[in-house]
């Protein structure tokens, strides 16, 4: 009787993380080409319609120094990790009501967990955000 209930208790600890709602790791890769739908407002290294992103993990929400935010977004007690990054990501406005970005959102949460990692491997390894 143990190795039954040993095989169907090792088979319920490899599908567990597979249950709805788990979320893989994320792939910068994938992460990359997710981010050319921010590259209408952001760059990494550069402000445009909105802040850079290099730096930004670690930085207070309306932190860079020489771009102008909304007030709502310049007084969010915030600092983006990838927690923070994924719930903004999720709902901008929701999360930061007055915030002048006006995207909805990224619904799917293994595209939002793609792009934070794609956004850890530019701010870590670009040339852009390297001193």
């Amino acid at each position: 009787m143990k190795r039954p209930l040993a095989t169907v208790l090792l088979a319920l600890s490899v599908l567990a993380p597979l249950s709805a709602g788990a979320v893989a790791p994320g792939d910068p890769a994938r992460g990359e080409a997710i981010y050319a739908r921010c590259q209408a407002c952001h760059a990494l290294a550069y402000n445009r319609t909105g802040p850079k992103h290099c730096g930004l993990f670690g930085r207070r929400a309306g932190g860079v120094a020489d771009f102008r935010y909304s007030p709502a977004m310049a007084h969010a007690n915030i600092v983006w990790n990838g927690s923070t990054l994924d719930r903004f990501l999720t709902n901008p406005i929701a999360m930061i009501p007055g915030t002048t970005m006006g995207y909805a959102g990224i619904a799917d949460a293994q595209e939002r967990a793609d792009l934070i990692a794609w956004l850890r491997q530019a701010n870590a390894s670009s040339a852009e955000c390297t001193p």
